[in-house]
């Protein structure tokens, strides 16, 4: 394809020498005359392991040059990709001047020529901002619609500085934010032969994922700077920790914990992290994650109250109050905390879990349910259909074998709260449904 480039900065200079090297035909397009000049010599206006041979090779044959106007690169080309700066404002914001002067540029050129470029923002770019922002912007310029008259495609880099030839040919894989099937596939094909898998999603979505992935990055870094701490203060080998603890891909560094949910609870996690945060204390260790951890954890259940607070309804049935299911421990549980909360607040409740009532039954658990839990072990249901019965708002508080069946059940006038993404399409049940993060 013919791709035009705007924008010969660190992604921009990346990204047009690595798709040149693909085999594309490349015109870079830079305000700056210094970094066009760069580029027309066949060298790199970046300093990027591998750039400078790529750019080398591709100007010498032909596949790369560059230009300092939209006028002289879009006749011809196949895609447009705009990859320039989106920098901070003062107040923590993104400034986005430099897309939206592009976008105009874009978009002025479409309305006196018949061809019809993909546009493709690489630019990072809050979510919303594609379709809120940039193609009115280019609707307005062209005088053109856009789904109907050419196609925007929201397409995120993930390029860190010194590996960004080898992250490009290497990635874990490609997203496309799209809106029609043919501005998805031209920007599919801007990859084609290189092994990542190509995603295909919302706008929203492709743009959130950019911002999820760089700010759990710097989540980790973090993290491990604050165990780096703690050891450190105890003459403990922080990096033999670490290689240790990056050993296990089925917890630590896996998918496992990283879907959007409830609180966590039970017998370990709160319990461990109290003491580790304790224990930093003594240390004189401030740890400012760590110690964010259980209050944001606090507000995930405050956050389940909202929900069922502003149904405006009184009669609340909980299905699984253990702090997950398979299990009949109440300990810790967020759901214990939640069902307290509403009881405190008025709020008529049922509750019902199949391991719990085994347990109140056999004696697993029963001491600490009697012990600890009296007013709520008063309020538990022999069936998951007598607390739907009974409820106006039906509360998913874990993954139980059953409940999917007995959600089938629900009146039309009833609310479901799902706090565990249960499984079950929106359309599929009767009553009113609502995820507490989806």
């Amino acid at each position: 394809m013919q791709i035009s480039v705007f924008g010969l900065g660190y992604v921009g200079s990346v990204s047009a020498g690595c798709l040149a090297a693909l085999g594309h035909t490349v015109i870079g397009v830079d305000i700056s005359s210094l970094k066009v000049d760069l580029i027309n010599r066949g060298s790199s206006p970046v300093i990027e392991t591998g750039l400078e041979s790529l750019i080398c090779q591709a100007v010498a044959g032909g596949r790369l040059r560059a230009c300092a106007s939209a006028a002289e690169a879009l006749p011809g080309a196949d895609v447009a990709l705009i990859c320039v700066g989106t920098p901070s404002d003062d107040n923590g914001g993104l400034n986005y001047a430099h897309v939206d002067r592009v976008c105009d540029e874009i978009g002025e050129v479409l309305a006196r020529q018949a061809a019809r470029p993909v546009v493709v923002l690489r630019s990072t770019v809050l979510p919303g901002s594609t379709e809120t922002r940039f193609i009115p912007i280019l609707e307005r310029a062209s005088g053109l619609r856009a789904g109907r008259d050419f196609s925007v495609v929201f397409n995120p880099e993930f390029l860190r500085e010194g590996t960004a030839v080898d992250d490009f040919h290497h990635a874990p894989f490609t997203i496309i934010g799209h809106a029609d099937e043919r501005g998805a596939a031209v920007a599919g094909n801007l990859y084609a032969g290189l092994p990542a898998p190509v995603l295909k999603a919302p706008y929203k979505v492709a743009e959130m994922v950019k911002y999820a992935n760089n700010a759990f990055h710097a989540l980790k870094v973090t993290f491990a700077n604050e165990i780096g701490s703690l050891c450190k203060a105890q003459g403990i080998d922080s990096h033999s920790v670490m290689d240790i603890f990056c050993r296990d891909d089925k917890l630590n560094l896996s998918a496992y914990y990283l879907k959007p949910g409830f609180a966590f609870g039970g017998s370990c996690l709160p319990k461990d992290l109290r003491a580790l945060l304790y224990h930093g204390h003594h240390l004189d260790l401030e740890l400012p994650v760590l110690e964010a951890i259980l209050p944001s954890n606090e507000r995930q259940v405050r956050r389940a109250f909202e929900l069922i607070r502003q149904t405006g309804r009184k009669r609340v049935g909980a299905l699984g109050f253990s702090f997950k299911a398979g299990t009949d421990d109440l300990r810790e549980s967020p759901m214990v905390t939640l069902i307290e909360m509403l009881i405190g607040k008025g709020y008529q409740v049922g509750v019902y879990d199949q391991n719990v009532s085994l347990a109140r039954l056999h004696g697993a658990n029963r001491a600490y349910i009697e012990r600890e839990v009296p007013h709520i072990a008063s309020l538990m249901r022999p069936s998951a259909d007598e607390v739907i019965a009974a409820s106006d708002v039906v509360v998913v508080g874990n993954k139980a074998s059953e409940v999917p069946e007995a959600l089938s059940r629900l009146r039309p006038d009833q609310v479901v709260i799902d706090l565990v993404r249960i499984g079950i399409e929106a359309r599929a049940l009767d009553g009113q449904y609502e995820g507490i993060a989806w």
